[in-house]
């Protein structure tokens, strides 16, 4: 496929306006919705934010690649977007942005598509590229720039693919004293979340740093597309070492033995020369595997011990939250038929089975996967079975009216994680004759054994009384405790919008809805977090002469994405100008949260914000807790954000 077939010259921009990332973001989505593109701009708009969250896609060099596979796109498609004076874009490097490139990938995207965006990306290293691009006029130019370098790239490709063969013909004929004098030779694995750009951005630059540098590389890129030029065992034995750039999790078992590096994938597209000197040099620590299908995706030594915490439970809660949301809105769909249809009707019976079922693996998957985010797959199954064991009653060696619960499932969950990981040391030594019976035979028993004891000896009996308890606390809990809880967990939902803060509040109220089946929490979490991007939303719409244009046209996206509890919307708000939006939003979070303890509002569903209003128990009180909460932050905000400068308004005035 021709790239010129995904880069449309009517939906190029050639002169941005924009100049915060916000603003850059609101133009360009904007752009995809006018020229039919995307179908719902607040949507697509929404997995942008949530992948910049996760990091800048502002590359560095002036480049900035935002990207998203969202079912609002209707065909791929990469919009150009060209800044005469730069935009600040949190670049890797610091540096102003320059050239945007927005991809859009249908959810559907077929492999031409992929292969094509992989190309684009792979293109982008190349500075002279870069350089002719940043001075072209028209879209015909930037068309034409990149099929001249599409096609000289498959040229050389071509030329590469010969010289291999010839090589590989002539390898076979060398003798071992000759090949000794073969480049030194390594390999290498790409991945990135999306898979999109920045898998094959550092394909190409390491292999266009190995070239310079005289050195053989192979790179195994795990896109969007699958696993390409996947690494043989030969190939991983002959190499001098591995290097990893890799965003997610990748096999890691087969480099037992080897020197590997194992970086963000940045840093492949941005110290490819640092990465290859330092494998050709082997200063990488020898990585050691158990046999086991292993995965990593990042080198303990890059993370905070805060941070490694934070992964591996945001990895048991992302595995869980389906079994939430849909359990949860099942059987609260159940008893809101129960009023009409009765306790026997099988229109009752059948949600709140199918929702009872789902919700009774919360805490098994919750632990399981925990334990795999720490000790791989073979932590698996003895997570599975701690976690189903912390929602018994009867799974202790003291008697109890109460299981450990969720509380419990999360002690398991890392429990199981760091015994597997104490197995894996304790049998490193062990004969390679004998590697193919740890994962089959030594790990599942020793580690079902050691764990189910843990479990039944110790965590159980104490997270039990520690359950009974706070089940105790929260049902005896009088208003004014139940107000001062609404409005902590309310207020923690704005302080980081989707971050740690935010997810502990929504995981604790899971917890207690879990616990108690009570989801007057929930209610709190749930207008608590409603809160940011509507009153964002208040504020562009009432106070425009604070904002820009693009701010607010990103506003009137919020209401939709506040009241589907996305508080995420209101996150490029928040990164532009903390101060004013984190504080206005908090307080309207906490006062929102607080009113739902107050009236005693109860909302039976983990999430759907205003879409599951008919499933509460005051569906008018409801409503009110997250518009009051939303009204006043929005109206703080208002008041409290600086009128914008005359210098930015009569620039606006000017490029419009």
């Amino acid at each position: 496929m021709d790239i010129r077939d995904l880069l449309l010259k009517d939906v190029m921009i050639m002169d941005l306006k924009a100049t915060t990332k916000q603003a850059a973001i609101d133009e360009l989505v904007h752009q995809y919705y006018e020229k039919g593109i995307i179908d719902d701009e607040a949507a697509y708009k929404a997995d942008i934010v949530k992948r910049e969250a996760l990091s800048t896609t502002g590359i560095g060099d002036g480049i900035a690649m935002p990207h998203a596979k969202n079912s609002a796109v209707k065909r791929a498609t990469v919009l150009f977007a060209k800044s005469e004076k730069g935009v600040d874009y949190e670049a890797l490097d610091g540096q102003p942005v320059y050239l945007f490139f927005m991809i859009a990938a249908p959810e559907g995207a077929n492999n031409e598509h992929l292969q094509a965006l992989a190309a684009l990306s792979s293109l982008l290293i190349d500075p002279d590229l870069v350089a002719a691009l940043k001075k072209a006029q028209t879209p015909d130019e930037v068309q034409q720039l990149f099929g001249d370098a599409q096609a000289a790239k498959e040229q050389k490709e071509a030329e590469e693919e010969a010289a291999e063969q010839a090589k590989a013909a002539e390898q076979a004929k060398h003798t071992d004293e000759a090949a000794e004098t073969e480049r030194p030779f390594i390999v290498a694995v790409t991945a990135c979340p999306t898979g999109i750009a920045h898998t094959y951005m550092a394909e190409a630059a390491l292999k266009k740093q190995a070239e310079a540098m005289n050195v053989d590389i192979k790179v195994e890129t795990n896109g969007s597309e699958g696993v390409k030029h996947l690494l043989t065992a030969d190939e991983i034995n002959r190499a001098t070492g591995v290097i990893v750039a890799a965003d997610k999790k990748v096999e890691m078992a087969r480099f037992d033995g080897k020197h590997l590096l194992n970086r963000p994938v940045t840093e492949g597209i941005n110290k490819p020369e640092e990465l290859i000197q330092t494998t050709l040099d082997q200063k990488g620590p020898i990585y050691h595997s158990d046999g086991a299908a292993e995965t990593t995706n990042e080198s303990s030594e890059q993370r905070s011990v805060g941070s490694q915490i934070y992964a591996n439970l945001m990895n048991g809660i992302s595995n869980m939250l389906p079994f939430v949301v849909g359990g949860g809105i099942l059987m609260a769909i159940s008893f809101l038929l129960e009023q009409s249809v009765g306790p026997k009707s099988v229109w009752f019976v059948f949600p709140n089975t199918i929702g009872t079922y789902a919700f009774n693996f919360l805490i098994p998957v919750l632990a399981a996967y925990i334990a795999v985010s720490i000790g791989d797959r073979p932590a698996l199954m003895p997570g599975f079975v701690g976690g189903f064991m912390a929602s018994q009653a009867a799974a202790s060696v003291f008697p109890s009216n109460s299981p450990a619960g969720f509380l419990g499932g999360l002690a398991a969950g890392f429990i199981t994680g760091y015994v597997m990981i104490g197995l894996k040391k304790l049998f490193k030594n062990l004969p390679h004759t004998l590697d193919g019976l740890k994962p089959i035979l030594i790990f599942p028993v020793l580690g079902l054994l050691i764990v189910g004891a843990i479990m039944y000896f110790a965590v159980d009996p104490v997270f039990a009384i520690i359950n009974a308890g706070i089940t105790s606390f929260l049902k005896g809990m009088g208003t004014g405790n139940a107000v001062l809880l609404g409005i902590v967990l309310g207020g923690m939902m704005s302080i980081d919008m989707g971050g740690p803060f935010n997810k502990a509040a929504y995981t604790f109220a899971i917890a207690a809805y879990t616990a108690t089946g009570d989801g007057t929490l929930m209610a709190a979490v749930m207008a608590g977090g409603m809160v940011p991007p509507l009153a964002t939303a208040i504020a562009t719409t009432f106070w425009k002469n604070k904002f820009t244009e693009d701010e607010r046209r990103a506003g009137i996206s919020n209401y939709v994405l506040g009241i589907s509890f996305i508080t995420e919307g209101a996150i490029p708000f928040a990164a532009s100008d903390p101060l004013h939006v984190i504080t206005s939003s908090v307080i309207g979070s906490a006062i929102a949260g607080g009113l739902t303890q107050f009236w005693h509002v109860n909302v039976p569903a983990p999430h759907g914000g205003i879409f599951v209003i008919a499933l509460a128990n005051k569906p008018l009180l409801y409503f009110l807790s997250f518009l009051i909460g939303s009204v006043i932050a929005g109206v703080i905000l208002g008041i409290w954000r600086p009128v914008r400068k005359d210098a930015e308004v009569v620039a606006e005035k000017q490029a419009a």
